[in-house]
């Protein structure tokens, strides 16, 4: 779970039958008594942004003698010859993990996709690529599997805990990508890539004080001179957006959140191909070493009335139907789950996932080197509206937090994925 690939309509809808199930077995008067506790006031909606702006600034690249040796040592691969260059990719399953895996593999790097004991992992999609098992939460297993006797030159980290909720967060985002780091320090590893995420610079959920921790601890090894880095903060991906197409192609309405009736949530996407190219880019190209980079896609700023539009064009469903609710719905919710987590602890997770659906129905994801605040990279070539189009026609695979329902997705080849490839850029 890449936590910017969540879709807040699957998390409101999840909350929805949460509450449900809450009315029937408590009344409507006991629903009433839990929708008067608001939600908690470190959680309560701040003043609005029109671009998350708090704490992303253009981060200056570290300079002292220490890193300046660091930046030596990494520069002295030979990435002119990538044949000549170990890398290992660590949450190589994961949604953006087999893309990276795949780039690399494309552009010529030894690479070693270290995977969970027992995951499934389709040999066609790592084809190239050095399977290994491991538990990345193990340090032993990291050494022994992941690294072995050989020298490893760059790793990139794409772990992420699929929830987001708190254990899960301080389990993966951050100890285990801090267990990766602290292996590839030990080993002599020379550049270490990080795949975080645009919304910490507004940080109000586990998973983004999480990834500042581990990102932390990156820039810190780094200044003492150990290794160079690069983190990736992508705003958000193609499939966090798609979780309503098939409700549309049914004829059911978009939905889309809104504050005071204005809607405020606006991205500029990238797709997972684009991101894992850039991912490379920031192994190979010097001006992305030790910094922080968020990074979007390109096209328009998009805002949630924009991605209903280019669905129903996608589906060839007409003038577009839209469901609006306010934001403001997620609050009793939030409270509700809150007060309940002091009786039933699983109810904190729930109260998480609830200012998970919140949050990224209020903050912008935009990035680009003129949004003011939020200065980054625009990459790729990639455009929603053509992705929506693929996918109404192949479907998607069903995924628990982004898809409304499976769209029974057919898996292609690399070489058919890259023949459909060059005959939309001849077109």
């Amino acid at each position: 779970f890449s936590h910017h690939s969540v879709d807040i309509t699957h998390i409101f809808f999840e909350m929805w039958n949460v509450c449900v199930l809450l009315f029937v077995l408590l009344g409507e008067t006991g629903v009433r008594a839990f929708t008067l506790f608001p939600a908690p006031s470190p959680f309560k909606r701040p003043a609005l942004r029109r671009h998350a702006v708090s704490s992303l600034r253009a981060e200056q690249q570290l300079d002292t003698a220490a890193v300046r040796e660091a930046v030596q040592r990494t520069a002295s691969l030979p990435f002119d010859d990538p044949s000549k260059v170990r890398v290992v990719v660590a949450g190589a399953t994961g949604y953006i993990g087999k893309f990276v895996v795949r780039e690399f593999v494309n552009q010529g790097f030894q690479t070693v996709a270290f995977v969970r004991p027992g995951a499934t992992v389709r040999e066609d999609l790592f084809e190239g690529a050095e399977i290994r098992h491991g538990q990345a939460t193990d340090l032993d297993d990291i050494r022994q599997n992941a690294f072995g006797d050989e020298q490893v030159d760059v790793v990139v980290s794409c772990l992420a805990s699929r929830s987001g909720t708190k254990s899960d967060s301080w389990a993966v985002d951050y100890q285990a990508t801090k267990n990766m780091l602290d292996v590839a320090v030990e080993k002599g590893a020379k550049h270490f890539i990080l795949l975080s995420a645009f919304c910490v610079n507004i940080p109000k959920l586990q998973f983004q004080h999480a990834k500042l921790k581990v990102e932390a601890d990156i820039r810190k090894a780094t200044e003492e001179g150990k290794l160079t880095h690069a983190i990736a903060r992508p705003t958000a991906f193609f499939k966090s957006l798609s979780g309503q197409l098939e409700t549309v192609q049914q004829g059911w309405p978009f939905i889309a959140f809104t504050i005071g009736g204005e809607r405020v949530c606006k991205c500029n996407p990238i797709s997972e191909p684009d991101l894992a190219a850039f991912m490379v880019e920031c192994a190979r190209n010097p001006s992305k070493w030790n910094r922080a980079i968020p990074v979007g896609g390109p096209g328009p700023a998009l805002s949630m009335e924009d991605q209903g539009r280019l669905m129903y064009e996608a589906t060839g469903k007409g003038e577009p139907a839209y469901w609006k609710f306010p934001i403001e719905i997620f609050d009793p919710i939030i409270g509700a789950f809150d007060w309940m987590g002091q009786f039933f602890p699983q109810m904190e997770d729930a109260a998480e996932l609830a200012r998970i659906g919140k949050y990224y129905g209020e903050y912008d994801m935009l990035t680009g080197p003129d949004v003011k605040g939020a200065e980054g990279e625009i990459w790729g070539e990639d455009l929603l509206g053509d992705h929506y189009k693929k996918i109404a026609v192949e479907g998607q695979e069903y995924d628990p937090y982004t898809t409304m329902f499976g769209g029974g997705k057919k898996e292609k080849s690399q070489a058919e994925e890259g023949k459909e490839r060059e005959t939309v850029g001849a077109a």
